[in-house]
């Protein structure tokens, strides 16, 4: 099977019926692969039924496609058990699901541990429950390049250290965090780790097991599956300690008029009706994944990665945000004193160049980073020289079409 970008490519039904585009916006929303699109149409038209109690056989194929869906999930992530894995609306409600349930066992004076360089998503619930709750919050810091400071990493959980909440990779400068360390500490210090993964899991399957976390939050649309899907995944301990979130349908095992009690994991954290179809979508989306030759594609994504940035270092004034050297994500962010990211991003949309500028949902890296906003370019695998060369040639015009 051809995995060059092209062929790629070519599989992305927006990106077959728009050759001239050069899509550079993957970290925000990825292209919907037709697997998973089709998988959605065909469980809607022939599948669309609610899940849980239903005894007729639409109902009953629309239970087996929502449950094989959880074995997709569980197989990307090698997870233990399919019933570790929660369906949510996306990596934010996974996150607040989490900051809820979890934070709920908390005490005052209990600590958890983020990081500076966390997306809102990852940050703001932790200020809601400090608010709520009066948990410690405190920040890991980051270094001139972005990446995690964990030099006083044992100090900064302090002695009630119950979480530590960070990111895989940052959404804006790629760089990619040392879990093994992070969760060295925590275990020395008996806390749980929360890992971030939504700018993660385009770049590849992960193993939950072997990095030896306790949550893993991600979003459909972040790797080639519909919008409105998430996966929370929890290890079984961890979520059977954990009270629900929302209360509603199919997350009970009794009412009574004085009391409710609660159905076991995952399904006590499933209130309502799922997003069914669009997990139908997402399983299609990580089963494709999975076929696919990863060292091959990351290597390709690092060479274009590189290109970018060494034409982006020779623009003058131009500031790169991240790290240029090492290990890193295909996300590259910079700033151009004087001129305003959406600004360029018009400029370079007249040129059929997608990028994404503002602050990204990072305002507290950006502070630490001495910025305001920054404009980003994220490659994927359906990415190819072209891209970067246009995305280089755009600039120059809007550079001098800004001046």
């Amino acid at each position: 099977m051809s995995h060059t970008a092209a062929s790629l490519r070519e599989q992305f039904p927006l990106l077959a019926a728009a050759p001239e585009l050069h899509y550079l916006d993957s970290a925000a929303t990825a292209q919907i692969h037709s697997a998973a699109l089709d998988a959605v149409i065909k469980h809607e038209t022939t599948s669309r039924a609610n899940v849980m109690r239903g005894t007729y056989r639409l109902a009953e194929a629309a239970d087996l496609a929502y449950d094989r869906a959880r074995q997709s999930a569980a197989r990307f992530l090698n997870a233990g058990s399919a019933d570790e894995i929660v369906f949510t609306s996306g990596a934010t409600a996974s996150l607040n699901l989490v900051a809820h349930a979890f934070g709920s066992t908390l005490n005052a004076g209990d600590r958890v541990l983020i990081s500076v360089a966390e997306h809102h998503s990852n940050f703001v619930p932790w200020q809601m429950l400090r608010d709520r709750c009066g948990i410690e919050l405190a920040l890991i810091p980051v270094d001139a390049d972005g990446r995690l400071d964990l030099a006083r990493l044992a100090e900064l959980m302090g002695g009630r250290c119950c979480l530590v909440a960070v990111t895989q990779c940052s959404n804006v400068t790629g760089a990619w965090t040392d879990v093994a360390a992070i969760v060295a500490a925590a275990r020395k210090a008996g806390a749980r780790v929360l890992l971030d993964g939504a700018q993660a899991v385009q770049h590849g399957p992960q193993d939950v097991r072997a990095m030896d976390i306790d949550f893993y939050a991600f979003s459909g649309h972040k790797c080639f599956g519909p919008g409105g899907v998430g996966v929370l995944w929890g290890r079984a301990d961890a979520l059977a300690q954990m009270p629900p979130f929302l209360g509603g349908g199919g997350m009970i095992a009794g009412v009574t008029p004085e009391k409710s009690t609660w159905a076991a994991a995952p399904q006590r954290f499933e209130a309502g009706t799922p997003p069914i179809a669009q997990a139908v979508g997402l399983a299609a989306a990580l089963d494709w994944m999975m076929t696919l030759d990863w060292a091959a594609i990351r290597e390709r994504e690092a060479a274009l990665c590189r290109r970018l940035i060494e034409g982006l270092v020779g623009i003058p004034g131009l500031r790169l945000l991240g790290p240029q050297q090492g290990q890193r994500a295909p996300i590259v962010s910079f700033d151009i004193p004087g001129l305003h990211p959406h600004d360029i991003c018009q400029v370079l949309d007249s040129q059929n160049l997608a990028l994404r500028g503002g602050h990204h949902c990072a305002q507290p890296l950006l502070t630490a980073l001495g910025a305001e906003t920054c404009t980003r370019a994220s490659i994927a695998l359906y990415n190819d020289e072209a891209d970067i060369e246009a995305l280089l040639a755009g600039l120059d015009r809007a550079l001098r079409e800004l001046a």
